[in-house]
């Protein structure tokens, strides 16, 4: 599947991509909104840049991107005629669980625990007080991925015969451009280049293991799949977003909307969540923070992945993606 789009749509003059031409390297461009590409390992004379030597060097590169957006000299290519793959591979992918107040409330009511037959309502309202709490005195939940779950914004993602429940989960996704280690919240977005969107995948019927309950979940098998976590299709700089906090996600399954909702309901913000990482690691550029996915979940709608389907998500700003579920062929 192949639909990667003529003119893209994303807040301000330009954002990056990683493309290449058929039989072809990868490489770093800068894409307008006309559609056009320019290859930046040609106009900056560095034939092996990638778009993570790029975020390396950010504070260098980034005033030298905003005169190439506008330069009319500058050698373009109609964008249609290269495959979109994930504009960056990160070194650590910084993911994001129980982040958006509806979501994960929805998500209590549908993880009944073993023995516990209250009614729905009181279940929820138990969830949503603990939610408000947490907002209000706790800390984000922050987990570690693989980058080699990533795929590109419009590549098939392969269902494994093994995962019984796959369920999406659309994402706004921080991609850091300076190291941090330690910031405080108000300097937390000063550590971010841009933006982009994710899918992270999960496998609902492994988050919990069922051999020892009481290890609790298992990310790694539910959520790191090959091609598991869709990027992109770009990375929109940090100063085209002038408001992470209030941004739509919105999740199309067979053009039918399963996810609708503002980054508004994030329990923690993007710099919270930037800062708590950086408190726990030291943030590289390049890598992602993932900020958690809304409600309308397919474990909500009570209906899950299967052969066939494809998926539509955008954010206001950072353009959409589609990808098409494939089941694994097995021997």
């Amino acid at each position: 599947m192949k639909p990667e789009p003529a003119a893209p749509l994303f807040a301000g003059p330009f954002a990056l991509a990683t493309l290449s031409a058929p039989d072809a390297p990868e490489f770093p461009a800068l894409v307008t909104a006309d559609g056009s590409a320019i290859d930046l390992r040609t106009v900056f004379g560095e034939p092996a840049l990638t778009a993570r030597g790029l975020l390396e060097r950010w504070a260098h590169f980034l005033p030298r991107l905003r005169e190439l957006a506008t330069d009319a000299e500058a050698p373009r290519q109609p964008l249609a005629g290269f495959h979109v793959h994930a504009p960056v591979e990160p070194r650590q992918v910084f993911q994001s669980g129980a982040n958006y107040r509806q979501h994960v409330i929805d998500l209590h009511v549908a993880h009944r625990a073993p023995g516990d037959e209250r009614p729905v309502e009181e279940r929820r309202e138990e969830a949503a007080e603990i939610m408000d709490r947490r907002a209000a005195d706790d800390l984000p939940y922050v987990f570690i991925g693989l980058p080699s779950a990533i795929t590109g914004p419009y590549d098939d993602v392969v269902l494994p015969a093994w995962a019984e429940q796959p369920d999406w989960e659309l994402e706004l996704v921080a991609v850091i451009g300076r190291p941090a280690l330690g910031v405080e919240v108000g300097e937390a977005l000063d550590h971010v280049a841009g933006y982009t969107i994710a899918n992270d995948l999960t496998d609902r019927a492994t988050v919990f293991r069922r051999d020892m309950p009481q290890i609790g979940t298992d990310w790694l098998r539910s959520k790191n799949a090959p091609g598991f976590t869709p990027l992109g299709p770009w990375i929109v700089p940090a100063e085209s977003i002038t408001e992470p906090g209030d941004l739509r996600v919105t999740l199309k399954l067979n053009g039918e909307t399963m996810q609708d909702e503002s980054t508004k309901d994030m329990l923690f913000d993007v710099a919270r969540m930037v800062s708590y990482a950086s408190q726990c690691a030291r943030l590289l550029p390049g890598d992602l923070v993932l900020t958690g996915s809304p409600a309308g979940n397919g474990m909500h709608w009570g209906r899950l992945l299967r052969d066939g389907d494809v998926m539509d998500g955008s954010i206001t700003g950072l353009g959409a993606q589609r990808t098409r579920c494939t089941a694994q062929v097995t021997p």
